[in-house]
């Protein structure tokens, strides 16, 4: 039999065993997280929160990136509340940040809905139709479109005009060679109807995936009590997904208020400003050569339009946590 002091001992033993075990793993643990998160916050702090606070800083210069910047507090701001073209700007990305989300959200969630729900046998085939935009840039699909709504050659107008409805006669010109573009009434919604067509295929998918995982048992059940499918998507689906629609609604909302490089290839912001919009107009003050600059960069005013993109953005995000504020439904 061993003794109690030898009983003792090794009991001892064990815990000095397992405490150094644990250290080690916390060590491990530790340096796992390291290896994971830094590079992960280094890369944010440098690229995302950095240039932010620059920006910032660059609202309240007058500099053109070349000569000595010249501090002027919020000049820049001044300016910018007084510069209508500014503000015509502002309004189209103010119609883009609510026509645009919200046309995806409820396009893709149709589309999703049907192809998860109906036993279509192109099922896969019409996944990746709908997937092909995601794999274009933006300038490849602004490009496409171009040629679509030319007036001379553009399947649009061909179609129209195969039906019956002469279209394309602008004053003495038999065919209007940028007709959809070309005119301040039906320049913005082309412009809107480009995004839309690039934008529906990401969330189709995202909507198609969390669908996937509602269990069938819920829909059958609703079957029974005799539900539509406008009930089951509104009343079943939307509930249960929520959190990725809202999460959804965000990154488009983002993207609504940043674009510019479709509007850029499409139509320039023309005709006469009747598309330009935030993310055009500062890029270019920045950047540009236009009637704006006149080939000089103000990269003090570009930022503090930058600055007012941030707040909208951020106002834009509290809004919606307040007014779509839903807890989740599970089942």
């Amino acid at each position: 039999m061993m003794k109690k002091g030898e009983i003792s001992g090794k009991s001892k033993t064990n815990k000095t065993s397992m405490a150094k075990w644990q250290s080690k793993k916390q060590n491990q643990k530790t340096i796992f997280l390291m290896f994971a998160v830094v590079p992960a916050m280094v890369g944010y702090i440098v690229f995302d929160l950095y240039p932010n606070v620059l920006s910032a800083y660059y609202s309240m210069l007058d500099w053109n990136g070349v000569a000595a910047p010249k501090f002027i507090w919020f000049d820049n701001f001044i300016k910018m509340a007084r510069d209508a073209h500014f503000w015509h700007a502002a309004t189209n990305s103010l119609i883009m940040l609510l026509v645009f989300p919200i046309s995806v959200i409820i396009i893709s969630l149709l589309l999703a809905y049907a192809l998860t729900n109906k036993s279509y046998p192109e099922f896969r085939i019409h996944q990746n139709i709908f997937f092909i935009p995601n794999v274009l840039s933006s300038v490849i699909i602004a490009l496409i479109f171009t040629f679509l709504y030319d007036g001379g050659f553009g399947l649009i107008n061909a179609f129209i005009n195969a039906v019956g409805h002469r279209i394309g006669a602008i004053g003495a010109n038999e065919v209007f060679s940028n007709y959809w573009l070309g005119m301040d009434e039906t320049a913005l919604p082309a412009v809107l109807l480009t995004m839309i067509w690039g934008g529906v295929g990401f969330y189709l998918i995202i909507f198609m995936n969390a669908m996937k995982g509602i269990p069938k048992s819920i829909y059958e059940s609703a079957i029974l009590d005799g539900a539509t499918n406008m009930v089951r998507l509104f009343k079943i689906t939307v509930p249960l997904i929520w959190p990725i629609i809202k999460v959804s609604l965000m990154f488009l909302m983002i993207g609504s208020i940043k674009t510019y490089e479709i509007v850029l290839v499409l139509t320039g912001g023309g005709p006469v400003r009747a598309t330009d919009v935030l993310g055009l107009y500062m890029f270019n003050f920045a950047f540009g050569n236009t009637a704006q600059n006149q080939g000089t960069h103000y990269f003090g005013y570009a930022s503090a339009i930058g600055m007012f993109m941030f707040v909208v953005l951020v106002g834009s995000k509290l809004l919606t946590d307040k007014f779509t504020k839903k807890d989740a439904v599970e089942y």
